[in-house]
């Protein structure tokens, strides 16, 4: 199956989602809260490492607050479609933003349909033929759900 597809019946897409994407969809004013509804309904598999669970919680909780990050950090830690993924190689691949590569590390190791972000830095995999990784846009992961 080509990467970045899911078109198997029954097949459930895997992906990695920038910290940003979550800051604007708990929210339930936000027009983008359906992806962090699909996530607790296990529309999709969320695959975290633990460098991006942590700045999870960190952004979270400067956006939110305490109580909201330990919520969402324990919703985490209980929802089956959460898989924690340990990454044993650091590729690389975003010069621009090094942090941003925490991502792509547990993308590959996870073997990830896409990595969810608005993040331009991520533009730079689109110059990368292996490993061959796909950005989505807010927009773009909502029309796949």
């Amino acid at each position: 199956m080509e990467k970045g597809s899911f078109s198997q019946i029954g097949e459930i897409m895997t992906v990695v989602i920038d910290c940003n994407v979550f800051v604007v969809c708990l929210t339930s004013r936000s027009p983008y809260h359906y992806i962090y509804r699909c996530l607790v309904d296990g529309k999709f598999d969320l695959l975290v490492s633990h460098d991006i669970l942590l700045e999870y919680e960190e952004i979270i909780q400067k956006k939110y607050g305490v109580a909201t990050s330990n919520a969402f950090m324990s919703l985490l830690n209980e929802l089956p479609n959460v898989i924690p993924i340990s990454p044993f190689y650091k590729w690389l691949l975003i010069d621009a933003d090094p942090d941003d590569n925490k991502y792509c590390d547990c993308a590959i190791a996870g073997k990830a349909a896409f990595i969810v972000t608005e993040d331009k830095h991520f533009n730079a995999l689109r110059t990368v033929s292996f490993p061959q990784l796909t950005a989505l846009s807010l927009d773009d992961f909502l029309a796949k759900l």
